[in-house]
């Protein structure tokens, strides 16, 4: 996958050949009407979907769906390609990958290599692509008004890409780079050892990134690398085997216009999509397994069938039967059987690594280091739970009670943002009828025994592939691209199963009354305003569905002030909802979720779904918070889960560790995750319900409420929750987040174990006002594009290479970051040095008429529309916590961002650059800085006068 490309300004040559275009489509106006051919087909939408669709198929074969949507307030187009990294030539892994990337770096039309990203930024715009097995998938989103520009760069991508010469090898570096940045993933290395144990004929079992070494140069008297990417994409790239799905606000004749115009120049080659003939397992070779060393300190295990790709069986469901039943965590389910022995803590089924013939039906369990010794019971109590299924599963009232949850689903379905929605019909349109492409993931058929037995016929003891890792495993082989060590292992046994499986009870939990209530607010107001509870209520409709979301702050003074304190809100929260996992699973299920997190001011409860019966959960949770047995085992799990997630986080992505340092520095109060390991170790379970105690009898309640809820039926549920609390502390008693200023913060190091290079140079503004945060904002958005292109696409440095506004808190700053696995951290600062000397030169030349697109990209991503309850329930509940009780603090740095002025930029640049610098920077073998102790001197960041 590529990284976000951020973008630079169109040249004037771009813009002719546009008008050219635009020319010629009106000399032939009605011979383009011509090459699109309306389906007479629509596809299925909820009932609440009211924008309006229509399906083409040009005349070059090319199929398009179109979607109107008048509020949307962005534009988005995805193009499928139905070909992918199982379709690379034998002697060239990860041809198709580097086809993709090569694909963004100029066309006939707009040759430079940044055309079409620089466009894109300018009109608030982002884009991206993956290469999967079987397809390789182009996506991007932009404001409205500038569709028509975008669609232009884009289409060319089909249609008459250069492959400039010149740009091959820095590309091979990029992706080199991605392969590298990937070596020490266990997710990785778990595939590519399972690659060893699959038919090594069938095409989706090699390497798909690609490195320098499987794309390297050809030798003399062979096709060259270009003429190989170039017949790639000439053997397999054609108008048949492409789908393209645009989301905008636009009428839909104007938008068949745009796609006419653009798109009935990609070739018709007249190929269809590939298929795969070989097996995808060697049956005869079943049952199989291995065990894996992993990188993180974490055991796993994998049993894995071979069964048909459910997608030739999609209205029905049988695969997903099935895994409703394997992955239920209920009482008495398989999961909580091996909670109760001590022998795991998450399990999850399901189907991956499908074919279009083939699949994998899939049992993943995350295992306790005990149920690391145990996987011959483990296996046991699997297949006695598959038996069970043979022999009592198969009803009719499960298949009913599913359809039934996905109907609901399907009927009150909420809109993603129109990319995202873009990408999932775009792919959708490659695999289901055009009616379908909504439906398909929520359409069950009528119940089919028959049809359910074939995919559970697969999971027998005969077609097992298991797969252990753990990091004590030592290999006798190292799979050959991940660098895994690994052996091969028996599987056979009769080990004796757990005791008291049960398949699940019909669901409590379905919610009876969805009628949509007419109730709508502008804002959240504050509904109960007292000592220690202040409760928010915004009833919402906006959305078409009878759903809430509700969030409960529980506050205490000293959640975070020691490394103690803040690992014990941890463990609160996690205590809670494992403790309510088997109880609340089926809620779940029916559509009704819960979380419980810890912060710096102590605890969030959220729940989230239907208004009908959501009361009994949140009633659930409050009675489980005050009076729930906390016991030794649930103690012990869930210790042992936040352990490894702090012991695995120096196995972090580098750049996001860099981040890390970065917040624990400027942030208070922060705790790094060395010092929540430390405090937990010697922790036990009285000390866990002694601050349970303490948090409860000194707390403070701030609640929110927003969704399809009227203001007596929330306002008497807020109370009831304060009721039971009994919250007495004032907000004043709860000490707030600070951003502190990073001036003399010397250089950090992350606690990492990672090999590659890299730098973080932070940029952080004056204070905390309004203007400042408008300020580094614009700023931000001008060097996204000109960062990446030159030290990504120029400088070769990394494939980590991104720059762009990035506050923390309320407190405005910018991030330059490359991670490199062959540039010291030396080099890259000063790379990065060369580029801020330069970007202030281009800064010097810069009008108010060149700065307004940039002004205006950052005002409409700040006033773009939520495009989901719980999108803009997380908006309003982060305003809030930054004290915004207006709601409104986004619409005035957006109005501000409008008038910010070049020579504002330019005045700010030198001192932005010198004065409150932070800088993060990493080499393999560096020891790790004390964060804490660096930065313990730092004075908080002046605050907002606005």
């Amino acid at each position: 996958m590529m990284t976000k490309a951020l973008p630079a300004p169109c040249r004037q040559s771009g813009r002719l050949l546009v008008w050219l275009a635009m020319a010629t489509a009106l000399l032939t106006g009605l011979a383009a009407r011509a090459d699109a051919v309306h389906e007479t087909v629509s596809p299925r939408v909820s009932p609440h979907d009211d924008r309006d669709y229509r399906a083409l198929t040009l005349d070059n074969g090319l199929s398009v769906l179109l979607v109107s949507d008048p509020e949307a307030d962005k534009a988005a187009a995805s193009l499928n390609v139905d070909v992918g990294s199982a379709h690379d030539p034998e002697d060239l892994a990860g041809l198709a990958h580097f086809l993709e990337h090569m694909l963004f770096l100029g066309t006939d039309a707009y040759p430079e290599s940044d055309a079409y990203q620089g466009y894109l930024s300018r009109h608030g715009g982002s884009h991206n692509a993956f290469t999967a097995p079987l397809d390789t998938n182009y996506f991007f989103d932009i404001e409205p008004d500038a569709l028509a520009g975008a669609l232009d760069r884009f289409s060319r991508f089909f249609v008459a890409p250069l492959f400039n010469a010149d740009r091959l090898e820095s590309e091979r570096n990029v992706v080199h780079s991605e392969y590298q940045a990937r070596l020490r993933d266990d997710g990785r290395r778990a595939q590519d050892v399972l690659d060893q144990l699959l038919n090594p004929d069938h095409p989706a079992t090699g390497f798909s990134v690609g490195s320098r070494e499987t794309l390297a140069d050809r030798p003399e008297g062979e096709p060259s690398l270009r003429e190989r990417v170039i017949d790639f994409y000439e053997s397999h790239y054609d108008a048949n085997v492409m789908h393209l799905a645009v989301v905008a606000p636009q009428p839909l004749d104007e938008l068949e216009a745009l796609v006419n115009e653009r798109f009935t120049a990609v070739p018709d080659r007249g190929l269809s999509r590939p298929t795969i003939e070989e097996p995808l397992v060697e049956a005869q070779r079943l049952p199989r397994g291995a065990r894996m060393q992993s990188v993180r300190d974490s055991q796993r295990v994998s049993f894995m069938f071979p069964v048909p790709d459910p997608e030739t069986a999609y209205p029905h469901k049988p695969a997903d039967y099935l895994a409703h039943l394997l992955g239920h965590e209920g009482e008495g389910s398989l999961l909580a059987a091996l909670r109760e022995a001590g022998w795991a803590d998450g399990l999850s089924a399901g189907v991956s690594r499908g074919d279009g013939h083939q699949a994998l039906f899939t049992v993943d369990i995350s295992l306790t280091p005990e149920g690391a010794g145990q996987l011959e019971r483990i296996q046991a109590s699997l297949f006695a739970t598959i038996d069970r299924i043979r022999e009592s599963g198969l009803e009719s009232w499960r298949h009913e009670e599913e359809a039934r949850l996905a109907q609901q689903q399907f009927r009150f379905q909420q809109h993603g943002s129109p990319q995202s929605d873009a990408i999932r019909l775009a792919m959708n349109l490659s695999r289901y009828p055009l009616e379908d492409v909504n439906i398909a993931p929520y359409r069950m058929g009528d119940f089919d025994r028959e049809l359910i037995e074939q995919w559970l016929d697969g999971l027998r003891p005969d077609r097992l592939l298991r797969l252990y890792s753990g990091p004590e495993v030592e290999g006798d082989e190292v799979s050959p691209w991940f660098d895994a060590p690994w052996r091969e292992v028996s599987v056979a046994g009769d080990a004796e199963p757990l005791p008291g499986i049960a398949l699940p009870a019909p669901n409590p939990y379905i919610a009876e009354n969805l009628e949509l209530l007419d109730v709508q607010d502008e804002a959240p107001g504050l509904r109960i305003d007292e000592t220690g509870f202040d409760f928010w209520h915004m009833a919402d409709a906006t959305f078409d569905t009878p759903q809430a979301e509700w969030r409960f702050s529980l506050q205490h003074p000293a959640a975070s002030q020691e490394a103690r304190e803040a690992a014990l809100s941890r463990l609160l929260a996690g205590w809670l909802v494992d403790s309510l996992n088997e109880t609340l699973y089926p809620a779940r299920l029916a559509g009704h979720h819960f979380e419980a997190y810890a912060h710096a001011r102590g605890i969030t409860l959220s729940f989230s779904g239907w208004r009908d019966r959501q009361d009994r959960l949140i009633e659930r949770v409050v009675t489980q918070l005050r009076e729930g047995e906390i016991d030794a085992a649930t103690f012990d799990r869930v210790r042992y889960r936040l352990q490894r997630e702090w012991r695995n986080a120096p196995q972090d992505a580098l750049y996001r560790q860099a981040h890390r340092t970065l917040s624990e520095a400027l942030v208070r109060p922060q705790w790094p995750t060395e010092a929540l390991l430390a405090s937990s170790q010697d922790l036990e379970v009285k000390d866990l319900r002694d601050f349970r105690r303490r948090l409860l009898d000194d707390l403070h309640l701030e609640a929110m409420a927003v969704g399809n809820l009227d203001r007596e039926l929330a306002e008497r549920e807020a109370r009831q929750v304060a009721e039971a609390l009994a919250p007495t502390l004032s907000t004043e008693a709860i000490p707030d987040l600070v951003p502190l200023q990073a001036e003399d913060l010397p250089e950090l190091t992350p606690t990492t174990t990672r090999e590659d290079s890299l730098v973080l140079r932070y940029l952080q503004g004056p204070d905390r006002s309004l203007d400042s945060q408008a300020l580094l904002a614009v700023l931000g958005q001008l060097l996204e594009t000109p960062f990446y292109q030159r030290l990504r696409t120029e400088e070769q440095l990394g494939y980590v290479v991104n720059a762009g506004y990035s506050p923390m808190l309320d407190a405005p700053g910018i991030s330059l970051l490359v991670q490199s696995p062959d540039t010291d951290s030396e080099a890259i600062q000063a790379r990065i040095d060369a580029f801020l000397d330069d970007f202030g030169q281009r800064l010097g030349a810069l009008g108010d008429d060149d700065l307004a697109p940039y002004r205006q990209a950052v005002h409409d991503a700040l006033m773009q529309r939520d495009t989901s309850l719980s999108g803009r329930t997380n908006r309003l509940w982060r305003a809030l916590a930054y004290g915004d009780t207006g709601f409104d603090r986004h619409r005035r740095l957006a109005e501000r961002v409008l008038s910010v002025t070049a020579d504002e930029l330019r005045e700010s640049w030198p001192t932005l650059c010198e004065a409150a610098v932070a800088r993060i920077s990493f080499d393999s073998g560096d020891e790790a800085s004390d964060v804490l102790a660096l930065s313990r001197h730092l004075a908080p960041l002046p605050e907002d006068d606005d």
